[in-house]
């Protein structure tokens, strides 16, 4: 053991040690002149922390708010003051609302100019609070290593989050003598016998009852195991929005998933059911059509929510039976609960799940490339442990419906519905496992938001399949638009490139695909492609969603 005690070091220094102590290995960035001292000391530690350098600070918080939904551990990205942080709040609210651990590190101007509006300044604490769990300015090197330590216990505990840390400039190149904080272990809360003795009562009196999985903090373990006291409970299950990998689709138990693209049929159960078990969920607008199948404050159905934090039980709905636990204690222990041996809703469980089946045939989709039939050639070829990545709009309809996922973790997606999110979410799960095949399936409005970061793939040679679904237009507005306002579009066409041709000069093996019959020959060769790979798939405007057409919407709506 030395004697000597810890050394000098620098602010960038000692943040490299604290991030790596708390279990970091990886930074997104765009480098800014704020934190030069931070990349000069993570230039030292390359072999235990990897910088990935990002052409846009929302592509960069946007992968790092992927690597925490991919690990369970906050993802860290690093970005400069002003402009920087304004770009990389996006990603910031994206952690918020979908539930993801996440760090975001700010430079900001050096401490003698603050309060002045120096060059770049932007009073950060003001602007992040309301986005973020917990916002910390640090003003002495020294004091670095336990912030650090707290950022990243706030962004696990409880419901999990973004953190944000403010970093002057001079902060960070002053030296100073300071210990480390080893990591510490998240406290879970754990769920009471008496709680689970009660919802066990409450179960055994349903003749409807459907378990809503969803929210953040789920691990492959959690996932498991709730699928497996879904199975021995024959208990039907739906995921919420855009977290559809909790529950193998696979499974007897499964019934889909509610959001956009739910089912009509999926959405008659909900309401007639006469118990929702709703586990991670905080029941939102979307899971709930804008709270009508599960009515706030007072739900019709018998309600018992589990949640990790206690501050949400009550919020909007008052439950009949509250639980405050994380998801793998809750799972744990559910899974060890014995089942009845026959249950008095086995009939009503088929038939939910008899439901979802017939839910993934597709419609007849106009115009010479069927997404319905595209879909079916991409199931076919993926291995269960694909990981697919969306932005937000339409088009996330086509795999929302008819990709069965099968593994956790399987899906990066904006419950937010974040714009631009896809490729740089792929980039992020490529970086991770670079051995598992990474699809990104973007819209044309929703690609070119985070376009750039093709470069970034090339850079960091990662190599996702990106599809790009080019309807010509801002799909998901125009359907509101022809639904409230027939005729009157306006501001939703797009001017596209030729996205085959700019992945190109990327350096990306790319095609562009206009029929159905041109499309499984292009998959392959992108599948075999060994490198980033774009297809171009041009989609007939009428294809607005996965249940109906552009003009069906507006005779529809001419006639009302």
């Amino acid at each position: 053991m030395s004697l000597s005690g810890p050394a000098s070091r620098t602010g960038g220094e000692i943040l490299a040690d604290a991030l790596i102590g708390q279990g970091a290995d990886t930074v997104t960035c765009v480098p800014g002149e704020s934190f030069l001292p931070f990349l000069d000391a993570a230039w030292d530690r390359r072999d235990r922390l990897k910088v990935l350098a990002f052409r846009h600070e929302g592509g960069a918080a946007y992968a790092a708010e992927a690597h925490g939904k991919l690990t369970g551990r906050p993802g860290v990205c690093f970005v400069g003051r002003g402009p920087g942080a304004t770009h990389a709040s996006v990603g910031v609210h994206t952690a918020f609302q979908d539930s993801t651990p996440m760090v975001l590190l700010i430079g900001q101007v050096d401490r003698p100019f603050r309060g002045r509006e120096a060059f770049q300044e932007v009073e950060l604490a003001q602007m992040f609070r309301p986005l973020a769990k917990r916002v910390e300015e640090i003003t002495s090197p020294d004091r670095l290593p336990e912030a650090v330590a707290r950022a990243f216990a706030a962004a696990l505990g409880g419901r999990p989050g973004p953190t944000v840390l403010i970093l002057p400039e001079d902060m960070l190149a002053e030296r100073a003598v300071v210990a480390d904080v080893g990591r510490l272990p998240p406290a879970l809360p754990h769920p009471g016998p008496c709680r689970l003795d009660k919802m066990v009562e409450l179960l055994g009196r349903a003749e409807r009852p459907l378990m809503l999985v969803g929210g953040g903090g789920w691990n492959a373990e959690a996932a498991g195991l709730i699928t497996r006291f879904a199975e021995g409970w024959s208990l039907p299950v739906a995921a919420c929005f855009r977290r559809q990998d909790i529950v193998d689709n696979d499974s007897p138990a499964y019934g889909g998933e509610l959001g956009y693209s739910m089912a009509p049929s999926l959405g008659a159960r909900v309401r007639e059911a006469d118990l929702i078990l709703a586990v991670g969920t905080r029941l939102g607008d979307i899971d709930t059509h804008g709270y009508s199948l599960i009515e706030a404050p007072n739900p019709r159905q018998i309600l018992i929510h589990v949640f990790p934090e206690a501050e949400e039980l009550g919020r909007v709905y008052r439950p009949h039976l509250a639980i405050v636990s994380a998801m793998l204690p809750f799972a744990r222990r559910a899974a060890e609960l014995e089942a009845p041996p026959a249950p008095r809703w086995a009939s009503w469980a088929q038939a939910v799940r008899a439901d979802h089946l017939a839910n993934r045939v597709p419609h007849p989709c106009p115009g010479t490339l069927d997404m319905g039939l595209v879909m079916a050639e991409i199931e076919s070829r993926l291995p269960d442990d694909a990981i697919i990545c969306t932005g937000a709009g339409n088009y996330t309809g086509w795999p929302q419906r008819f990709h069965r996922f099968r593994r956790y973790p399987g899906q990066l997606a904006p419950a937010n519905g974040s714009m631009g999110y896809g490729l740089p979410a792929a980039l992020a799960a490529k970086a991770l496992y670079p051995e598992r095949m990474v699809l990104a399936f973007a819209g044309d409005g929703c690609f070119l938001m985070t376009a750039q970061e093709l470069a970034t793939a090339k850079l960091h040679n990662l190599a996702p399949v990106i599809l790009v679904i080019d309807n010509g237009m801002y799909g998901t507005i125009r359907m509101h638009q022809e639904a409230s306002h027939p005729g009157r579009a306006l501001a939703t066409d797009l001017a596209n490139p030729d996205f085959a041709a700019l992945a190109a000069s990327y350096g990306a093996w790319t095609a562009r695909v206009e029929r159905t019959e041109d499309f499984t020959a292009a998959f392959d060769q992108a599948l075999a492609a060994g490198r980033l790979a774009l297809l171009h798939l041009v989609l007939d405007p009428e294809a607005i969603t996965t249940r109906t057409t552009l003009t069906a919407i507006r005779e529809k709506a001419a006639k009302t």
